[in-house]
């Protein structure tokens, strides 16, 4: 009201006008190769094969536009949220720019890599394949505390919310698994009297962040709709050949950078939520 919440949950409706179920029909009686369409049938019996459902990408715009809310409430504690493209096709970037990202065509964090990134992508597009891609979120000025020592641990619940994404197969935090290569003389972040040293652990010690940056790589596969013939089989197990329609992007690590954006600012601002009655003097601040 008068551009102010309430308190009353927040309604928003995404109108798709531009959606085209025809291009779905001759897929309609089999399982493309790389969806959901096989387990979704298997487990209810039933499936929506116009674009997928819930398992399709259309499915995270209520995620984004959810996260944009949350956004506003993490600007007022001076926390920032940001994310771009770190690797397409195996080209990784090397020298990280948040800020350049936000210009360029593909979100790509390391502009030097940005021509080779944008090529592998076309080449993919060229060739009717797809491509996979690395997205980076850094969360920055996140507060000492967030997070619970066992069963809500912080980089549990980052991870799970980037693994509810459609298409993401891999979710590192910090030094993720190349941390499995390092010695411990390596990998711990020493401390001084101004601060961690180092940030291996990625902003988070113990399921706690530390007040540190946060640094999530998300995986994201390459786009199973491709425009080949794939063997398949139909609902009553004849096997067919799957050849797809419509619009596809052949990389859905792109978008899936800001889906991964929005995801962990919802998760950082129900953290925040969650931890307000941490200890009985905050509560005491709230209510008394």
């Amino acid at each position: 009201f008068e551009g102010v919440s309430t308190g009353t949950p927040i309604a928003m409706v995404i109108f798709n006008t531009n959606q085209k179920s025809k291009d779905y029909t001759n897929v309609k009686d089999l399982f493309r190769p790389g969806h959901a369409d096989f387990t979704y049938y298997h487990k209810y019996g039933i499936r929506d094969y116009r674009g997928g459902g819930r398992s399709s990408a259309r499915e995270t715009a209520a995620r984004v536009a959810a996260g944009a809310i949350a956004k506003l409430m993490l600007r007022e504690l001076g926390i920032e949220v940001q994310s771009g493209v770190l690797a397409i096709d195996g080209i990784e970037g090397e020298n990280i720019d948040f800020d350049k990202a936000r210009e360029s065509e593909i979100y790509a964090l390391d502009p030097a890599v940005e021509p080779a990134q944008k090529e592998a992508v076309l080449s993919a597009k060229n060739a009717h394949d797809s491509v996979g891609g690395v997205a980076l979120v850094k969360i920055t000025n996140a507060p000492v505390g967030l997070g619970e020592p066992i069963y809500y641990k912080m980089d549990a619940v980052l991870a799970d919310a980037m693994m509810s994404i459609n298409a993401v197969k891999g979710v590192e935090i910090g030094e993720g698994m190349h941390a499995a290569s390092l010695r411990g003389s390596q990998n711990n972040d020493q401390i001084s009297a101004e601060g961690f040293l180092s940030n291996q652990s990625g902003g988070i010690l113990g399921g706690i962040t530390n007040g540190d940056e946060i640094d999530i790589k998300v995986h994201f596969k390459p786009t199973p709709s491709i425009f080949q013939p794939q063997r398949t089989v139909d609902i009553h197990g004849n096997e067919v050949t799957c050849e797809l329609k419509g619009r596809h992007d052949p990389c859905v690590a792109i978008r899936g950078s800001i889906v991964a954006e929005a995801m962990a600012t919802l998760v950082v601002a129900d953290m925040l939520l969650l931890g307000m009655g941490r200890k009985l003097s905050d509560l005491q601040k709230i209510y008394i």
